[in-house]
């Protein structure tokens, strides 16, 4: 007999005489049907659901073992919501401490923007604790058109305003957000110039522009924008620049400042400069005159 036969031959002989174990056929029935409804409801997208209603029979164990949620305590919440806390991390009244994924919890609760850090201490057999730490509103951030709330590590704490807020300083462009915490901590040092800005400016996500509350652009330099702002302060104190009529300061070079006036100041110097121009030559035709007269008596 060909080798091959052989060894179909006693392949074939030992299946036949293999004797599968007691309920080993029931137990490959329960493993088909568990992969044909896992493969279903993978493809179904019915896999969320499906956890849902096995965590729900894990709580519903658990609740009737003693476990529980008897007691929640919540600690370092502000400006979030008790309710809206619960809800992120998904308690509900069927939840059970057993069974509870504190991580999971967590990284849910830190999806919020307001909530920098938390923790969540399980305390058996029903004891439920969440701190959390708030960031806290920093100042506004326009971009675009729009104005948010940020903290000031440039987290966007709200795509709008609360009318509480409206007071915090407004900075403006794209990178201001994260450049602002810097900026404004020298700004604050010249509380002169501080009080009467009205948006800070980034430009080019170099350098900073204040535009001031009387309509004034102030100009500063990409380096050592605190020399700039102590030179403004001292321009202020003596020459009262900030009163006077003028559009705009550029501090932007060490050695010379620039005021650009505004158009009705420009034009009231121009006129100025025209009649004394005027008055010049009229003296200078008047002293030509008498030097004639004086010559014509000789």
């Amino acid at each position: 007999m060909p080798g091959w036969r052989r060894l179909a031959h006693r392949w074939g002989a030992a299946i036949l005489e293999f004797k599968p174990p007691r309920g080993a056929g029931s137990s490959a029935a329960a493993l088909l049907l568990l992969a044909s409804a896992s493969y279903g409801a993978v493809k179904g997208g019915h896999v969320e659901v499906i956890a849902a209603q096995m965590q729900d029979l894990c709580d519903q164990a658990a609740n009737g073992a003693g476990f529980g949620i008897s007691e929640i305590a919540l600690a370092g919440e502000h400006e979030v919501r008790r309710q809206d806390i619960l809800t992120l991390a998904g308690i509900t009244g069927r939840s059970s401490l057993l069974f509870l994924d504190a991580a999971r919890m967590r990284a849910r609760l830190m999806s919020n923007p307001w909530i920098a850090e938390a923790t969540v201490l399980k305390l058996y057999p029903g004891r439920l604790r969440i701190e959390i730490k708030e960031r806290e509103a920093f100042a506004l951030w326009q971009k675009a058109g729009r104005v948010s709330l940020i903290a000031a590590d440039g987290t966007v704490l709200e795509p709008t305003v609360p009318r509480r807020f409206a007071a915090l300083p407004q900075v403006v462009g794209p990178g201001a957000e994260h450049a602002a915490r810097d900026f404004l901590a020298v700004l604050v040092r010249y509380p002169q110039i501080a009080r009467v800005v009205d948006a800070s400016v980034l430009v080019a996500e170099r350098r900073w522009n204040l535009h001031l509350k009387g309509g004034v652009e102030v100009l500063l330099p990409e380096a050592e924008p605190a020399r700039a702002l102590m030179t403004l302060v001292e321009l202020e104190r003596s020459k009262k620049l900030l009163a006077r009529d003028i559009v705009a300061v550029d501090l932007r070079l060490a050695d010379r400042v620039t005021v650009r006036q505004s158009d009705g100041a420009a034009a009231v110097r121009d006129e100025a400069l025209k009649a004394a121009e005027k008055d010049k030559e009229k003296k200078t035709k008047g002293n030509k005159s008498k030097a004639s007269e004086k010559g014509s008596d000789a």
